[in-house]
């Protein structure tokens, strides 16, 4: 079976050659190499060495050398189809087949990057030309150099409704390729087929353009800031074949060399974040599209360094999204494999950092970033010990559930130690009491949640997951002008506690009979009927430490931003749980049915990545 070099390259960086290995050698960082005894004859001196930098594996034994395809093949004695075969199905990455069908989409990849390249060419000779004046000055003011500009291939998109698109033109680029690279825009979409037709125009116009680049540093899409008073501020290109905005990091492709040479990478906000850190002196720095990290985009960043720093803002957005990324990150740890998080002074960002204390001030940032753990304990805690037995039970009950969240076992452990040294500073619990914080830990871990019988500390005894969902429940009833976008998806969830999951009917029921009403009548009408105990359980400080988003009197736009995340997370966890008991499910018994509802699984799994949403900026 013939792979396409696109697939495999893709397919060598997603799984990443030092974690292949590691599963089968145990490995050491030696400067920008791993070492390790060699899988492949007898020694007792370590001499098989691992490049990460350049995709091999070397042993100055035995000679043993190869990529992580080769690697495979001779551990698992399998033919190269079928050690790529059983890579991707490892990472849930669907194989490409070899047929006409497949080889004509290869082909239109490789158009729909050669139409992007024209332009990214585009807009930077636009910069330079006096329509693009407004966009130069902007980034002068900024504080950019022309070099900085350049290594960023910044330009401009101008004010014209065709401006791309008669550009392209004179390339023999036809509008159904610019369409298709998500650079114009059909206004005939979603409309009534009989009325008149509308000429397609440029998707960004009056726009600073900051190219996008996959790992291979082929620009996929743009990102483009406004000039003029406009909404959204940002905005990303649609989701393309090319351009999946949860599967990509801005500079990640410029950040790797630097990242992997001296092991540190940092994650930054926004685009104008990396460029002012790379342009101050910190080469090594990236950041996502817009949203909260996804699964995929925190493997990426562990594929390049097993500790990435994340850098955000000091303010009340830059905390939460910290919270989200450690949230997100607590059921992929693994030992050898964290985040630490730094946290810039309230009201700066890098830039303004930059200008008022020098480049230095980012590093004295960069050297206090707290692990995991650490901004966990700081979130519930604030840095003060509850004094009381009943806060500090109630403390004791939240770091449990985020322990919970850990799969690996030796992590999960680590936390709980962790957790546990922090809550009893003058000594530990009793031999007895440990015993039973470690065996509720283990007992949680992994299964459905235990939800005991309604009572005063309902939403504290639910685990995260399912606080999660409570969130998502209370940011309806907070918010029933959202009623249009949340309930289908409330819908969907089940929850474990029966008096939740009445609580969610009748919410459902009453909005749809009666879709105007706002925040307090539909509480009022929930109270009338005799759940009042359960609707003020769930509207409580513990569901809203657990979703900002739902608290009432947030923005709609924030609403419904921080809904989509905790839906995704929801989702993506759940789809995650049931693709490893598919996998499991087709070992222990191989059958044409198991491995087809595991095909099944991987494509949804593949298809909620592609899900979008409009990016917007404060």
């Amino acid at each position: 079976m013939a792979f396409s070099d696109q697939f495999l390259d893709e397919l060598r960086g997603r799984a990443g050659l030092v974690e292949v290995i590691s599963r089968v050698v145990k490995l050491t960082r030696k400067g920008r190499e791993y070492q390790g005894l060699c899988p492949f004859h007898k020694e007792k001196t370590p001499s098989f060495t691992v490049n990460e930098d350049k995709g091999f594996y070397h042993c100055f034994g035995c000679q043993a050398h190869g990529s992580v395809f080769d690697f495979i093949m001779e551990t698992e004695n399998l033919s190269f189809p079928d050690a790529v075969e059983k890579l991707a199905s490892d990472i849930g990455m669907e194989v490409p087949r070899d047929t006409p069908q497949e080889r004509e989409r290869q082909k239109k990849l490789a158009t729909l990057l050669d139409v992007v390249e024209l332009a990214t060419c585009y807009f930077e000779r636009v910069l330079r030309l006096p329509e693009g004046k407004s966009g130069l000055d902007y980034l002068y003011n900024r504080g950019l150099s022309d070099d900085t500009i350049t290594r960023f291939r910044i330009g401009f998109a101008p004010e014209g409704r065709n401006s791309l698109i008669a550009a392209l033109a004179r390339e023999n680029v036809g509008e159904e390729l610019m369409l298709a690279a998500g650079l114009v825009i059909n206004p005939n979409e979603n409309i009534n087929p009989s009325g008149p037709s509308r000429n397609n125009y440029d998707r960004f116009r009056s726009r600073v353009m900051f190219p996008i680049s996959n790992q291979r540093g082929y620009v996929v899409g743009f990102g483009g800031r406004i000039i003029r008073d406009g909404q959204p501020k940002y905005l990303n290109s649609p989701e393309t074949p090319l351009f999946q905005k949860r599967q990509i990091l801005f500079g990640l492709d410029l950040a790797t060399p630097n990242a992997r040479k001296n092991n540190s990478l940092i994650v930054a906000e926004g685009y104008m974040d990396v460029i002012a850190l790379v342009q101050a002196g910190y080469p090594n720095v990236v950041a996502p599209l817009g949203t909260a990290l996804t699964n995929s985009q925190i493997q990426m960043l562990w594929k390049v360094t097993r500790e990435p720093v994340l850098c955000f803002d000091g303010d009340a957005a830059g905390q939460r999204a910290a919270a989200k990324a450690a949230e997100r990150a607590l059921p992929l740890l693994k030992p050898g494999y964290g985040l630490r998080f730094a946290s810039l002074p309230e009201g700066q960002d890098p830039d303004d950092l930059i200008k008022a204390r020098g480049a230095e001030a980012i590093q004295a940032v960069l050297n206090e970033a707290q692990p995991v753990s650490e901004l966990l304990w700081q979130i519930e805690t604030g840095g003060r010990l509850p004094s009381s037995a009943e806060d500090r039970a109630a403390l004791e009950s939240r770091l449990k559930n985020h322990a919970r969240c850990v799969q690996d076992s030796t992590v999960r452990t680590h936390f709980t130690r962790v957790f546990s040294e922090r809550l009893w500073p003058d000594g530990h619990p009793s031999a007895t009491r440990k015993k039973n914080w470690n065996k509720s830990i283990r007992r949680s871990s992994g299964t459905s949640p235990n939800i005991h019988s309604a009572d005063a500390n309902m939403v504290r005894q639910l685990n995260t997951a399912e606080i999660r969902r409570t969130a998502l429940l209370a940011s309806l009833i907070n918010h029933p002008g959202c009623f249009d976008e949340m309930g289908e998806a409330i819908g969907t969830i089940a929850f474990s506690a029966p008096e939740l999951d009445n609580l969610r009917q009748q919410v459902l029921n009453t909005l749809v009979g009666n879709p105007e009403l706002d925040s307090a009548g539909l509480i009022t009408q929930l109270n009338d009927s005799g759940i009042a105990d359960t609707v003020s359980r769930v509207l409580s400080t513990e569901t809203y430490r657990h979703g900002f988003f739902a608290r009432p009197g947030t923005e709609r736009h924030e609403v419904l931003s921080g809904w989509r995340d905790a839906l995704r997370l929801f989702r993506d966890e759940n789809l995650a749980r049931e693709i490893e008991e598919a996998k499991r499910a087709s070992q222990e018994n191989p059958s044409e049915e198991a491995s087809r509802r595991l095909q099944i699984l991987t494509r949804q799994k593949l298809a909620l990545q592609m899900e979008d949403e409009v990016y917007t900026e404060a």
